[in-house]
């Protein structure tokens, strides 16, 4: 058997991890061929490969990023993309594909699943947001990552008795938002799931100056306030039709300083989060989906993704996966309520 592999959207700490699993299990237990696509969908639809084998993928295991390369190419956007796409995959004579990647990136293998390729998904993401899984790798990296600035950005925030405002990344869904909120003893957190009161949120700045201590706001790059649109540097948009956030920190620094007369600013860390390093458990977990992936491959389970359940790994269909973005529940969230302007 001859199998593709992909990977698609932003780049994501353990996409190396994934293809170092599927390539070792595939070619080690079942002596199959492999053949990497370049820069995710636009490899696939330009025809711009690499060989993929087992001294290929030694070493890559702690690499971020991703040796094939990715972009946020939407094929079904383009003029015969998925005819493209297929005429690719008879040229290599690919017998099945595995997709690495997000909501984006699944939601093209979803429609090419049903057009008949044979493809098994595996979820990717640091928002943890994609549906039919527990969690997905790079989440706990971005998490850990982003809770390390706010654990640094408490001592500048105590030295100069000012408000600091954390931006972190999260279009739909505050899962990064809220895990590196509570785990570094924020006291705002705001997410695109609960829309947030502005006068709120500066009582619970002035809560914490009351008690001599500095406020550290969290807030997920796609919150939005209460009476107004969602803020943005600008309404440029992406292949897949999604605007480029950035810019709520930025407003509420400016807000908050404003009504509260207090010294407000702003860390925006971007694409800090999802780059380096993966962390120990995202390695642990893409490793897993990268080994059931391959499993499914030989089930002949296409149209399916891999899946954490608990902690066990399974399969669910893609177009259950891809049906809904997974978000925050507003119970779990409004669990820490107690810490907010504490």
């Amino acid at each position: 058997m001859r199998v593709g592999v992909l990977t698609g959207g932003g780049d994501c700490p353990g996409l190396n991890a994934v293809i170092r699993s599927v390539v070792r299990k595939g070619a080690q237990e079942y002596a199959w061929k492999f053949v990497g696509f370049v820069d995710g969908w636009s490899g696939a639809v330009n025809d711009v490969t690499v060989p993929l084998d087992v001294p290929a993928v030694r070493g890559i295991l702690p690499l971020g990023g991703t040796i094939l390369g990715s972009s946020r190419t939407n094929p079904l956007r383009l003029d015969n993309g998925v005819e493209r796409i297929k005429d690719t995959l008879a040229a290599h004579r690919v017998d099945a594909l595995v997709v690495i990647g997000g909501e984006d990136t699944l939601s093209v293998a979803a429609a090419l699943a049903d057009t008949g390729v044979a493809l098994v998904g595996v979820p990717k993401t640091i928002d943890n947001d994609v549906g039919g899984t527990d969690y997905t790798f790079g989440f706990d990296t971005a998490v850990g990552i982003a809770t390390e600035a706010i654990d640094r950005l408490h001592t500048t925030a105590e030295s100069h008795k000012r408000t600091l405002v954390v931006e972190v990344m999260g279009r739909h869904s505050g899962w990064i938002a809220l895990h590196s909120g509570v785990a570094g003893g924020a006291n705002v957190i705001l997410v695109p799931e609960v829309e947030f009161d502005v006068d709120r949120v500066c009582s619970w700045v002035e809560n914490r100056f009351e008690i001599n201590y500095a406020p550290i706001v969290v807030v997920a790059e796609g919150a939005v306030p209460k009476a107004g649109q969602m803020v943005v540097k600008d309404e440029s948009r992406d292949a897949f039709g999604h605007v480029r956030l950035s810019g709520i920190g930025d407003w509420l620094a400016r807000e908050i300083e404003s009504r509260t007369e207090k010294d407000a600013r702003t860390t925006v860390l971007g694409h800090i989060q999802r780059g380096g390093t993966p962390s120990a458990y995202d390695r642990w977990l893409a490793t897993r989906f990268g080994l059931h992936a391959v499993d499914a491959v030989k089930d002949g389970d296409f149209g399916t993704m891999t899946a954490l359940r608990g902690t066990d790994i399974t399969r669910v269909p893609l177009a259950e996966a891809t049906k809904a973005t997974k978000r925050v529940p507003e119970d779990l969230y409004a669990e820490f309520d107690v810490f907010f302007g504490t």
